[in-house]
């Protein structure tokens, strides 16, 4: 499962909005995100590249590490 680290995140409502925004990513398959530790995981259905993951996060205004 790919894995990368959001900053920012301080609220269940900043867990939610980047769940959504890497759902709504064609080919990402089931996501999980971690508020405690920042971590965001998701499964592929078809090959994402890792630019496109950073920059769904970054246009929703975290930033990612």
């Amino acid at each position: 499962m790919p894995t990368i680290t959001v900053k920012g995140m301080s609220c269940e409502h900043c867990k939610q909005a980047v769940t959504r925004a890497l759902e709504a990513i064609p080919g990402v398959g089931a996501v999980t995100v971690d508020l405690a530790t920042g971590a965001a995981s998701w499964t592929e259905t078809q090959p994402v590249a890792y630019s496109v993951i950073e920059n769904v996060i970054k246009k929703i205004g975290f930033e990612v590490q």
